[in-house]
């Protein structure tokens, strides 16, 4: 999945990386060329008092040095742009590929889960690319090149590379093997910590009102203490790993300084040239360190490609047909037929057997005991969920085959918890619709009976909404969400228990507008409040995730014991 990764994405930048590529290479040239011109300045310019070979010499060897930082300089920096682009098309397919999830995906992977994929697992996938292609290079060249370079200069010593360089891939070896599971823990268990602290945050509330700030803080010192435990074992395994390198670089330098000396004791072998042989072995000794380090930071990579790739590959339960149907037949119009729904992995149908129509201006309403399955019928209408049995038409076509885009923008959706983004009231209520003017903002805060409190505000239409909407009431969020769910101009608008944190004389208020104003749009409404919907045209009663009774507020006291039953609690028998 890594090699896959890299592979789709880097080939963009393929310029990039030849650029990389060959100044990698002239670095590399350079640093194995330098040793052989600081033997020779010692061999014979130094050894000889030949001041003109040292000035000369030592000129190329300056030069042969700022070429060698220059040609760094450029590779980095061609692999800082490769990398950082990587990163930002990696994370931008990641969202975009989110933003079509529908709400099973995004329950699958879990909200901390899906961040800390876009975020950390991202991060260490630009981090071997930025890495790797500046040592990808350089270390195979340095490691190569410095044994090669090492038997020219000096075979009689080559022994001492044979030993060193064998207990260092040993080394390596067993402690990155340790590694690869050890980082498989960590992004797990860091997921924990951002879905614990992100379930924390948003339920700030709940855990104040019921004095669980200790047992929270306990579950996240658990889950903190997890991740701790996993990277100090890491880190444990980096700081054994670099001080045994060092000691096998230096155990062989010791090696090459005591068995050259000797040879040069004996005239066989000259000073520079023996230290030419120790540069080439601390060359080689550093590419095997850089391979290393690059081979260690693969296995957290490949961990986080493959946690990357899932989100990428996931097979979405809502397709887009690919010449879906824009122009509906009989726009406005909901209707459901025999429609079953199963959750993934449930053993029974949350529902079964829904069949109802909504006529284009008619207000249905959805009413049932909690957990009868009214927000997931609802979901299905603009296709958060697709159905598992039967079909759920809008405008006269199957949803599944409607362009989505098209599907979306004749529907307004009032979920059941409104959210507002952080910004102005303006940029929330144009959420609905880019274009929307001032006036067309304050008809909708009119129809919505948000005006006046809107009016109250220093700012009015720019007054600052915080993330969440938490600046403002509950009452206010959901009338601040209708009147942009109105601004979207749709012709279906579905309301999901939108009127519950109202008063009786707002919601009233509220609902009078809607049908005044709001006439040839068609209106579900789920209410669990009986006086929301005693207007309808027609009213659907669930129970246990199957229409039991459908027909006026009316008709169903007469006819639905089940519905008589929810009115005589709130309303009384007579109602």
């Amino acid at each position: 999945m890594l090699g896959k990764i890299l592979f789709r994405y880097l080939k963009r930048y393929k310029w990039l990386l030849l650029g990389v590529l060959v100044f990698q290479f002239g670095s590399a040239f350079a640093s194995l060329y330098l040793p052989r011109l600081n033997a020779d300045i010692i061999d014979k310019g130094v050894a000889n008092a030949d001041t003109a070979y040292i000035w000369s010499h030592g000129g190329l060897m300056l030069a042969v040095s700022l070429g060698q930082i220059i040609a760094s300089v450029i590779a980095t920096y061609f692999a800082a742009r490769a990398a950082m682009s990587l990163g930002r098309d990696i994370r931008a397919d990641v969202f975009a590929r989110v933003s079509g999830f529908s709400e099973r995906e995004v329950s699958q992977f879990g909200a901390g889960s899906l961040i800390t994929r876009n975020t950390n697992d991202v991060q260490q996938v630009q981090m071997l690319a930025m890495m790797g292609s500046t040592m990808f290079i350089t270390a195979p060249l340095l490691a190569i090149g410095g044994i090669i370079m090492a038997l020219q200069t000096n075979l009689g010593l080559s022994w001492l590379i044979a030993v060193s360089v064998p207990a260092l891939l040993i080394v390596a070896g067993i402690i990155i093997g340790r590694m690869v599971p050890l980082f498989r823990s960590y992004q797990g268990k860091l997921d924990n910590v951002n879905r614990i602290m992100r379930e924390q945050l948003t339920g700030v509330r709940v855990v104040r009102a019921f004095v669980r700030e200790r047992i929270e803080e306990e579950r996240f010192r658990g889950a903190n203490t997890d991740i701790m435990v996993v990277g100090r074992n890491v880190g444990s395994l980096f700081v054994l790993l670099f001080p045994l390198f060092m000691l096998i670089l230096n155990v062989t330098i010791v090696g090459v300084i005591w068995f050259g000396g000797i040879e040069v004791n004996n005239g066989t072998v000259e000073v520079g040239t023996l230290f030419a042989f120790m540069q080439y072995i601390g060359q080689i000794m550093m590419g095997i360190i850089m391979s290393s380090f690059m081979a260690m930071m693969i296995p957290r990579a490949a961990v986080s490609a493959e946690r990357v790739g899932e989100v990428l590959d996931a097979e979405q339960s809502m397709t887009r047909p690919e010449n879906g149907v824009k122009a509906f037949p009989v726009p406005g119009s909901v209707a459901f037929d025999d429609v079953s729904f199963t959750y993934p992995g449930a053993e029974s149908p949350v529902l079964h057997g829904i069949s109802f129509a909504a006529e284009p201006g008619e207000t249905v309403a959805i009413v049932g005991s909690t957990g009868a399955g009214k927000t997931t019928l609802i979901s299905l209408i603009p296709r958060l969920f697709d159905v598992t049995g039967g079909a759920a038409f809008v405008g006269g076509t199957d949803v599944r085959e409607a362009d989505v885009d098209a599907l979306w923008k004749s529907i307004g959706l009032v979920p059941q918890r409104p959210f507002l983004f952080s910004g102005t009231i303006a940029s929330n209520l144009r959420y609905g619709r880019e274009d929307a003017t001032d006036e067309e903002l304050w008809a909708a805060l009119d129809i919505a009976q948000a005006r006046d409190f809107i009016s109250e505000m220093p700012d009015g239409l720019d007054s600052n909404i915080a993330q969440g909407g938490t600046n403002v009431s509950g009452g206010q969020r959901q009338r601040l969400a209708i009147a942009r769910a109105i601004i979207h101009q749709p012709e279906i608008l579905v309301f999901d228990d939108s009127f519950s944190a109202l008063d009786l004389t707002t919601d009233a208020r509220l609902r009078q507008a809607l049908w005044r104003e709001l006439p040839h749009v068609t209106k579900i409404v789920v209410a669990q409040r009986v006086s929301t919907i005693t207007d309808a045209d027609r009213i659907v009663v669930l129970e246990g995730g199957t229409m039991v009774a459908v027909g006026t507020h009316e008709q169903l006291l007469e006819t639905s014991d089940t519905y008589r039953e929810i009115v005589e609690s709130q309303l009384g028998v007579d109602a």
